[in-house]
């Protein structure tokens, strides 16, 4: 394969999970008695950008269906750290009702609801209809087309032209990069800015969250690579924050390279600093990543058979990608675990693919008690955990399983 940004081919391997159906790919009864399409999912670096990808074997339209279950609104801190990004971003660049936001993969409304709410205008874009229907109840206007150049185009003729954009866990989405970063240099106004957020690459690497490696995520971001796309697509990276939030994501601003002159913050040159010490720019940071892996799942089933071996029943909370990585990765079905539950309406009375365990309300999950729950969404461990701790007082003891098993009373 070549790279799907600079076309050099891509030699190196990182990480191979063997093979998979699409993450969000959620079964309902009916599919059950059907065939299930499973993809290989192989991830390559290239040696020349350093843009971690998978190779590509389905579209982005069939991993992003109308059906496409994953729905932002349903975590609270998730909810929160959008707020307090609204208010921050509207203070900095002295957003008012002249100004224009736009969001592009807007899904359900969950954060322009709090554009909305200071009475800026704005406008969200999202392929997927199930989201974009969410949205457009909360009274939100959405475009609903895979953006590019192309989209970004049309819409600047069509008077809005941004002030900001904002793309929060969608540049790993994207199969062609380059089209997408260019149709930010489309739309945005040349004083506008674009902010970026994506899990980072280090993170990844160094927490050996494996797990967040499925079809949906194309590629796999470093600031180094992040700025040789942004400047071959006409944007410029002006500065950059680390966040917790998925594991640890990278929360960078960008302008038109043609647009007004701004300083460049010392953070981004730090930033770089720091990924080159690491040896993102060197062949050996990302050989021995697979034994790393692996070793984390035999843990996980060891566990888990070690369990169903002493009558101990396991459950799961959380129906989300990552988790099915890991359960596809190591093989897991409803032998081992007997459900997941999941708040979200979309997802429950589903089957999760791959294994398909069946995806319940969480009021089964409090009234089955279980030995033990998996908490699959790691990075909301806080979070769940508070969420259940009344099963905690009664006795049920709550697990995850990267980047090491962990046991939680």
């Amino acid at each position: 394969m070549n790279c799907r940004h600079c076309q050099t081919p891509v030699r190196l391997p990182f990480l191979d999970l063997g093979s998979a159906p699409p993450s969000n790919a959620y079964l309902t009864p009916a599919k059950l008695s059907e065939p299930e399409l499973w993809f290989p999912l192989r991830v390559g670096v290239c040696e020349n950008c350093w843009l971690v990808q998978t190779e590509d074997f389905t579209r982005a339209d069939a991993l992003f269906d109308p059906d496409y279950g994953y729905f932002s609104a349903m975590s609270e801190s998730w909810l929160r750290h959008c707020e307090r990004f609204v208010g921050e971003a509207s203070d900095r660049f002295g957003l008012n009702g002249d100004s224009r936001v736009v969001e592009v993969a807007s899904n359900d409304g969950y954060l322009l609801q709090y554009v909305q709410e200071r009475g800026i205008p704005c406008l969200g874009i999202e392929p997927t209809h199930s989201t974009a229907e969410l949205a457009r109840n909360r009274g939100i206007e959405v475009v609903e087309e895979f953006f590019g150049r192309r989209v970004g185009a049309n819409l600047a003729r069509q008077g809005w032209a941004a002030d900001l954009m904002i793309a929060n866990n969608v540049l790993a989405h994207v199969p062609d990069i380059n089209d997408f970063v260019s149709g930010f240099a489309e739309l945005l106004k040349p004083s506008g800015v674009a902010s970026f957020e994506f899990p980072h690459l280090l993170e990844l690497v160094e927490g050996c969250q494996f797990d967040t490696i499925y079809h949906e995520h194309f590629s796999y971001l470093s600031l180094t690579a992040v700025k040789a796309i942004f400047e071959a697509n006409g944007l410029r990276i002006i500065d950059v924050e680390r966040l917790p939030t998925h594991g640890g994501s990278l929360r960078i601003f960008a302008d038109r390279l043609d647009g007004i002159d701004r300083l460049v913050s010392a953070e981004v040159r730090d930033l770089l600093e720091l990924e080159k010490s690491a040896g993102m720019t060197q062949r050996a940071f990302y050989e021995g990543f697979q034994p790393k892996a692996e070793s984390v799942k035999m843990g996980f089933i060891e566990f888990l058979v070690d369990a169903r071996r002493k009558g101990k029943r396991v459950a799961g909370y959380g129906a989300a990608a990552k988790g099915n990585t890991l359960l596809n990765f190591a093989g897991v079905r409803g032998d081992l675990i007997e459900f997941v539950a999941d708040r979200s309406p979309g997802k429950q009375g589903k089957f999760l693919p791959g294994s398909r365990i069946p995806i319940v309300e969480e009021s089964v999950l409090l009234e089955s008690a279980p030995d033990y729950v998996i908490i699959f969404p790691w990075n909301l461990k806080d979070e769940l955990m508070s969420q259940l701790e009344v099963l905690r007082r009664g006795g049920t003891k709550l697990v995850t399983a990267v980047p090491g098993l962990e046991i939680h009373g």
